[in-house]
């Protein structure tokens, strides 16, 4: 049960009509903007602040800031935010095999070496500590821009918050994002937990 009850998409006008944006991404309206529209200024700067995030203004393509998304949330264990990631990737176009092998992305040949940098350095960036160091610079400065660079560390932070938000909140996952998780992630072990 969730800390905080998610209220009805109709709640506040402003923030259905912007999250409008996860009916493509995701196919429905996620339970913690449902949670957070309690306060409308932080549901609609929190889609404000993905929609940016998620934007693409370089060679980061939609499926694999959704892939570096399930690498940082893996990483922090939100089972919630792991879902919805890979349910993204999907929907954007991830290859079945990325889909199929992301536990393995370090040496599963469906993976490019600038995508592993990426997926490296979103690892990385979200351990705690922090253990981005020189290595990871250099790999991520092999293939990757400066801007699309910060690119990646936006999806990270993004999802830094989303994993303590729905992990914090035990936030119901949806439907759809169980379905992808036990279709993508299940075999490594995936459920629900506390997001029940």
């Amino acid at each position: 049960m969730p800390l905080v009850t998610p209220l009805s998409a109709d709640h506040d006008l402003e923030t259905k009509e912007l999250a409008e944006f996860f009916n493509e991404t995701l196919g429905f309206c996620p339970n913690s903007v449902l949670t957070m529209q309690r306060r409308p200024a932080i549901s609609k700067a929190f889609i404000n602040l993905n929609k940016a995030v998620m934007a693409n203004e370089g060679r980061v393509t939609s499926a694999l800031k959704r892939m570096i998304a399930w690498v940082s949330s893996n990483a922090t264990g939100c089972r919630y935010c792991q879902a919805h990631a890979i349910r993204a990737a999907e929907r954007y176009g991830a290859e079945q095999e990325q889909l199929d092998n992301i536990w393995e992305y370090k040496t599963h040949p469906a993976f490019s070496n600038a995508e592993r940098a990426a997926l490296d350095f979103s690892l990385a960036a979200s351990m705690v500590p922090n253990v981005v160091d020189n290595k990871i610079k250099e790999e991520l400065y092999k293939y990757w821009n400066e801007g699309e660079i910060v690119e990646m560390l936006g999806v990270i932070s993004l999802f830094g918050y989303l994993n303590r938000w729905n992990d914090s909140m035990g936030t119901t996952v949806e439907e759809g994002a169980i379905e992808s998780g036990e279709k993508y992630l299940g075999k490594h072990g995936w459920e629900k937990g506390k997001h029940l």
